[in-house]
């Protein structure tokens, strides 16, 4: 199996910028795409960013030009950094992989436990 930890988070004022990180461990075979989702209280998940294997990102309008999304295939770590955060960025983000665990055909989705985000204004 596979897991994701998130390291973190934290309460920062409005304006200010925060970073988060990802590591994966456990049997990985390889790692497709990753990303991070949040999700505030009372709403749906949602997308944040994601980044594929080979650097490719796609953003969540809410966030562009904002944050930034980067990863380290050595390390199989995805980073976020967030900056001119707004009191809306308020939320729990979640790690997330596209992985190969052990084998080239044993592909799944793989959460972190998320890490809580608090904007204040």
């Amino acid at each position: 199996q596979v897991q994701l930890v998130e390291s973190g988070g934290g309460l920062v004022q409005a304006g200010g910028s925060l970073s988060v990180s990802c590591v994966a461990s456990g049997s990985i075979f390889s790692i497709n795409a990753m990303g991070w989702y949040r999700q505030a209280p009372g709403k749906q998940r949602e997308l944040v960013a994601t980044i594929t294997s080979s650097g490719s990102t796609h953003y969540a309008d809410s966030v562009k030009g904002r944050f930034t999304i980067s990863r380290d295939n050595a390390k199989n770590t995805v980073y976020l950094r967030s900056d001119s955060l707004k009191p809306e960025d308020t939320a729990v983000y979640y790690c997330y992989a596209d992985v190969r665990g052990g084998s080239y055909y044993n592909r799944y989705d793989c959460w972190g436990q998320g890490t809580q985000v608090t904007v204040s204004s």
